[in-house]
């Protein structure tokens, strides 16, 4: 038989007073919590998306299929704008010379880049703090003040370089009057003044190459450049990718460099897509079909960073 003291309830033998009950409140949802939180952060971005990008590219959307000047109303025309770019030789001249200067700029940052990173990471480099400082120089200029600069070194009446030719007993080139070297110029300002960004990417990835692998590559008998191919460089494949896609994109999209190099020039023979969608719309007041011509573009420019993706993911399977 249980004894009645001990099955009393314990706020009988306290006291008599009852005993507390535990609080019965639902606890707070961490999944709400970590879900606002980081919309919360976003938002400011998320809205200037919106506002900055997403609403004027939905402008210009519409723009492209209307004969819109620029003032007063604009006339629906349908795909007719989409029909005319295809037939326009300017269109596909400004997208040849693109293609061009982009397949010749993109590799040339990649190894300039790649290099400059590669000496400031080296044990045997010495003065690095000042090296990477006169390398970043570059970045920090605007494209228009870079290309006045190599406007000032490549001219063919007052320029630099002309002036060295000439005082070495040589005859001054036409580096603005001819379409090829015009091209090469805005190629190798270009490159100069992509590759401190990239040259940084390449820092923070060859430092984070764990020192293991080269020293047992080392004790294998490997050379610097078997370390270079078979450790460096598929260690450092995600900033390669990053590198080769941003280069790509940005290079397609130049603009203030090569007006303030040569303006497109001689004449318009050098004329980037961007500034032939420039001219078509402002200087034409052919605003939609400037417009077509700029989502053709877009389109471009997605299928180069779809391929690139894809291509990264195959060589990692």
């Amino acid at each position: 038989m249980v004894d009645s003291a001990q099955a009393a309830p314990r706020s009988d033998i306290a006291g008599g007073e009852p005993a507390p009950t535990k609080s019965r409140r639902r606890p707070r949802s961490r999944h709400n919590r970590y879900t606002a939180t980081p919309l919360l952060l976003i938002s400011v971005n998320l809205v200037l998306f919106l506002l900055f990008f997403l609403w004027p590219a939905a402008i210009g959307l519409g723009y492209s299929f209307t004969s819109y000047t620029g003032v007063g109303d604009a006339p629906w025309v349908g795909l007719d704008n989409y029909e005319r770019l295809m037939n326009d030789s300017a269109f596909y001249a400004a997208l040849l010379r693109t293609l061009i200067f982009t397949a010749s700029v993109v590799p040339l940052t990649f190894v300039a880049s790649l290099g400059t990173a590669y000496l400031l990471v080296s044990q045997y480099a010495k003065g690095k703090t000042v090296a990477r400082v006169i390398f970043f120089l570059p970045w920090l200029i605007s494209p228009i003040i870079a290309g006045v600069i190599w406007r000032w070194l490549f001219g063919e009446n007052f320029g630099l370089v002309n002036f060295i030719i000439i005082e070495l007993g040589g005859k001054p080139l036409p580096w603005q009057s001819n379409a090829n070297l015009s091209l090469i110029i805005v190629i190798i300002a270009a490159t100069w003044a992509n590759t401190a960004a990239n040259m940084l990417l390449f820092v923070a990835a060859l430092k984070n190459v764990p020192t293991s692998y080269y020293e047992a590559a080392e004790l294998d008998g490997a050379n610097a450049w078997q370390k270079f191919r078979r450790i460096t460089l598929p260690a450092i494949a995600p900033t390669s990718f990053i590198v080769l896609l941003l280069s790509t994109l940005g290079n397609m999209k130049e603009y203030g460099l090569v007006i303030a190099v040569n303006e497109g020039g001689p004449g318009t023979v050098n004329n980037l897509i961007v500034q032939y969608i420039f001219q078509t719309g402002f200087k034409r007041t052919q605003i939609g079909y400037a417009s077509a011509a700029s989502f053709v573009l877009l389109v471009i420019l997605v299928a180069i960073a779809v391929l690139q993706l894809l291509a990264s993911r195959r060589k990692e399977s």
